[in-house]
């Protein structure tokens, strides 16, 4: 095999790399945006049942017994 044949065939393996590689990094962006919703969702809820719970200050506002 020459030089050049073995550099294209290098090549053709690093780009097919950076494209699985894309790939997945697209997946987990995805991934990682739904995930950022549902937790604000959970959140929301959280608070919504809080302040129906009739509680002045909110859990997430209330200072820790330790303090």
């Amino acid at each position: 095999m020459s030089r050049i044949e073995d550099l294209e065939e290098r090549i053709a393996h690093l780009i097919r790399t950076v494209d699985d590689l894309s790939d997945i990094v697209r997946a987990q962006g995805a991934q990682i945006d739904r995930l950022t919703y549902r937790t604000g969702m959970l959140m929301e809820r959280e608070a919504e049942r809080e302040a129906d719970s009739g509680t002045q200050i909110p859990l997430a506002d209330q200072r820790p017994p330790h303090w």
